[in-house]
């Protein structure tokens, strides 16, 4: 496809559509992606970070492949393509940016070219805002009239342009790119600005009506279910197909390699509104899936998630820990993903499948040799894998490890031209140990990047992770009950409690044992959930799924196992042993409720649980208050019903439902709340003035719910034993079409107060907790941000955006600022003031 035939592609038809001021132009014709690898001059890096950690933006300062960038691409001059095969066509939709987010592993030039054709009745000139991360230039009818080259990375920038449009049809071409390290936001977003509408034509060959139709098909787009049980997809519509459409559907992992997993090509019949995707069995696990609607010219296409899992019951457990364990490694073995976890599982339970082991470790090496980033989570595993047994690998293939780990960078100082992150907490540690146990395995070898001998290199990555255990112990940790970043943290800590000197083993047996005893306090029902540090999408709605709910099943014989296997596999061929509180604390018995209170991380986030038999209420109270968040997730409800059952409050930080930048529309926060709690009340107070969306919603797991219903301006649950109420001050509207169709209650405005409660008990006992909630007083102030609630029979509880949390007018100050948990409520104990309100 020609980028210059926008204009004429469509025929005479002439499908037309007018953009008004504020909206933006999202109909492009797109070229496939063209991506070169940018590597720039090897180099050591900075470490700014010093080991210091935080959540969010850390300035570490140009790589060497962007100090290339810079010095190369910037204000270089392109040539205007004229032809390029056509990579998809952009209709408009619910995202207001063109966007190209994704991971890459490597230093890589990635950029794009997008036609369309704008048309004008006279010679006028028309103001746009530019926002970009990247950089765009755009040619009107063959000539380059806007150049803005920012590149800034992940960080959003804009400015006014404008052109100028001949009467009549001008052609636009225009050139998105940017370099990508690691996570990249990349996206263009052109604003009008003028108040007289522009006129774009469709760049497809259909009608408007039909190009509507086939965009909105694929914008509401859903899975029927929040996890599909020994059953195939089905995809649901909100419009029924106004004629027979072909329908593209490919199933991947979400994991490191992407694995596809399913395709399948069917035919969405006129009328329908359901389509059955007859793929084969998947595994366990929590699933991208990109759909592709038409052919040709004329399709749409959009990508989002779902859950799979064989079963919901419950995993039976043995009784004994040594037995879990050996159960996990044999799981893993078989049924692991494809990462170098699967051969350590094979090689400690003596179940290797030659052939798996093989392809596995070659792809291990080569992520490796190109210093993917994140390859230092699979370097720990691999020493481990050959200092324990050596047996299982050939001679060869262990010649090619030793080349791989000797010519690899293990910190800042040695120089590298890679995206490698050293600078987050998780990475830092996962460094420290590769390097640890590099120079442990290979002593008298010289290390390429560093020219040390292994030795020195052992002695250095000791001194190393002294500073960082220095670092964490007193605050703990930053990326707090994060299911994606605690199993990460188990690769460095169990492989050094594993092979390291007595003194570092007890330093990182002191944090397992806080780690564990942390996930048992938030794990409800086998599932670990609670707030957390650092959150994704595909974990926050994977329930059992995710690479940490395994770590239940061993560690406490509650739950499932899945085919994570990042560090499973470690923590089950370890000695290590977690404490013997952990299987209390992950299953309360019947009738028995607990608070705990603790911080974490350096910039101490105030931390909350509150759990019973069958609820559980977790939040991180005045952290941030006001300030752009990242990925802070920051109240959390978890039911015991249902392992999805799962509802939380949060600020969308994104247009997209199925996006995945940080924050997203349901991981993390645009703008952080003041919080507070206590027991099972939880009050949330949100001020998003400015933002780019001005309110607030909670997420709902409608499949993991027996009930659920509005009653006012409170949203009620029920799963099994367990129940929860959500209140919003400005009302609450359950999105009912669209992608978070049935799972979305939105409260309008940018300032709300929102409460959350929860409790337990039987049916009886919910409609007792149903009135007991509505009976209550709530009174929202919103020109000073206050939230006042009076339960029946107690004392107002109330919280201001700038203030503290009253109780019956005393102020509550949180004033638990040791990383070790404490007990601030246990039912089973007396002596506590104020106990629960309506648990």
């Amino acid at each position: 496809m020609s980028a210059f035939s926008t204009c004429t592609a469509a025929g005479p038809a002439r499908p037309l559509y007018r953009v008004q001021r504020g909206e933006t132009v999202t109909a492009w014709m797109v070229s496939g992606l063209v991506a070169t690898p940018f590597p720039g001059v090897a180099a050591p890096a900075e470490d700014r970070v010093r080991y210091r950690f935080i959540n969010g933006f850390v300035d570490v300062g140009d790589l060497p492949c962007r100090k290339a960038f810079w010095s190369s691409m910037v204000g270089r001059h392109i040539l205007p393509e004229r032809e390029w095969p056509l990579g998809h066509v952009n209709l408009p939709g619910s995202n207001r940016r063109v966007e190209f987010t994704h991971f890459w592993h490597v230093p890589t030039h990635v950029r794009r070219w997008l036609s369309g054709c704008f048309v004008s009745s006279v010679r006028r000139r028309v103001r746009f805002r530019l926002s970009t991360c990247g950089g765009v230039r755009i040619w009107v009818n063959g000539e380059e009239q806007v150049r803005f080259e920012p590149f800034q990375r992940n960080r959003a920038s804009e400015i006014e342009v404008s052109i100028l449009l001949q009467s009549g049809d001008n052609e636009i071409l225009l050139h998105s790119e940017d370099l990508a390290e690691r996570d990249t936001v990349w996206f263009f977003e052109l604003e009008l600005l003028d108040e007289e509408p522009l006129t774009v034509v469709l760049p497809v060959a259909m009608d408007q009506q039909e190009a509507e139709r086939l965009e909105a098909l694929v914008r509401d787009l859903r899975p029927s279910r929040d996890v599909f049980v020994g059953e195939p997809l089905t995809l649901v519509f909100d419009a029924p197909a106004y004629r027979d459409l072909p329908v593209s559907v490919e199933i991947f992992s979400h994991g490191h390699d992407h694995a596809v997993l399913a395709r399948e090509k069917l035919s969405l019949k006129a009328g329908e509104t359901r389509l059955a995707v007859p793929h084969p069995p998947l595994p366990d696990g929590y699933h991208g899936v990109t759909v592709t609607v038409g052919e040709g010219e004329a399709f749409a296409r959009r990508s989002i998630d779902a859950a799979f899992m064989a079963s919901l019951a419950a995993r039976p457990a043995p009784a004994l820990l040594e037995d879990r364990k050996a159960e996990a490694l044999r799981f893993a073995a078989r049924h692991g993903a494809p990462r170098i976890g699967r051969l350590l599982a094979m090689a400690a339970s003596g179940d290797v499948e030659q052939q798996a082991f093989a392809d596995i470790m070659e792809a291990t090496l080569a992520s490796i040799d190109r210093r993917d980033d994140c390859s230092d989570f699979i370097m720990v595993p691999l020493l481990w894998l050959v200092m324990a047994y050596p047996e299982t690998i050939a001679p060869p293939m262990m010649a090619r490890i030793r080349h791989s780990v000797l010519n690899y960078r293990y910190w800042v100082d040695e120089p590298g031209n890679d995206a490698m992150w050293f600078w987050s907490e998780n990475h830092v540690l996962c460094f420290h140990t590769s390097q640890l146990l590099a120079g442990l395995w290979l002593p008298e070898a010289v290390f390429t990047a560093s020219g040390r001998r292994g030795s020195e290199q052992a002695a250095l990555a000791a001194s190393r992770l002294g500073l960082w255990f220095d670092a964490v112990e007193p605050h703990g940790l930053a990326e707090w009950n994060s299911a994606a970043y605690y199993p990460i943290d188990f690769i460095g800590l169990l492989a050094i409690e594993h092979w390291a000197d007595k003194t570092l083993a007890g330093r990182a047996r002191h944090l397992l044992d806080l780690i564990f005893e942390m996930v048992a306090l938030h794990t409800l029902g086998g599932v670990p959930a609670g707030s957390q540090g650092r959150s994704y999408d595909k974990d926050l709605r994977a329930g059992p799924l995710t690479e940490l709910a395994p770590f239940a099943w061993v560690a406490a014989g509650q739950g499932w196992l899945n085919g994570g296997v990042a560090s499973l596999p470690m923590f089950a061929a370890s000695r290590y042993r977690p404490p013997e509180r952990v299987t209390a604390f992950a299953d309360l018995k019947p009738g028995r409720a607990i608070e705990a209170r603790y911080t974490q991380g350096l910039e101490a986030a105030h931390l909350v649980l509150f759990k019973n038999e069958a609820a559980q209420l977790s939040t991180v109270v005045d952290h941030k208050t006001g300030k752009p968040g990242h990925q802070q997730h920051v109240l959390d409800i978890r039911l015991a019903g249902h392992p999805m059952a799962r509802l939380w409050v949060n600020h969308p930080g994104e247009d997209d439902p199925w996006g995945s930048q940080r924050p997203s529309y349901w991981a993390g926060n645009g703008i952080l709340p003041r919080v507070a709690q206590h027991c099972d009340l939880a009050l949330y107070i949100a001020d998003v003035a400015g933002a780019r969306l001005p309110w607030t919603h909670a997420y709902a797991g409608r499949d993991g719910m027996d009930e659920i219903f509005l009653e006012g301006d409170w949203l009620f649950t029920r799963s099994g034993r367990g129940f929860a109420a959500l209140f919003a001050a400005n009302g609450l509207e359950a999105v009912e079409k669209g992608a978070t169709a049935g799972r979305e209650f939105r409260s309008s405005g940018p300032v709300c107060g929102w409460a959350a409660v929860v409790g337990s008990g039987d049916q009886a006992a919910f409609r007792q907790f149903v009135s007991r909630v509505q009976l209550t007083e709530t009174c929202f102030e919103p020109e000073i941000k206050r939230l006042t609630l009076i339960p029946p029979g107690r004392d107002a509880v109330s919280l201001a955006y700038d203030g503290a949390l009253l109780i019956g007018g005393v102020p509550q100050p949180f004033s638990h600022f040791q990383p070790e948990p404490q007990m601030t409520y246990d039912s089973e104990l007396a002596g506590f003031a104020i106990p629960p309100f309506f648990a």
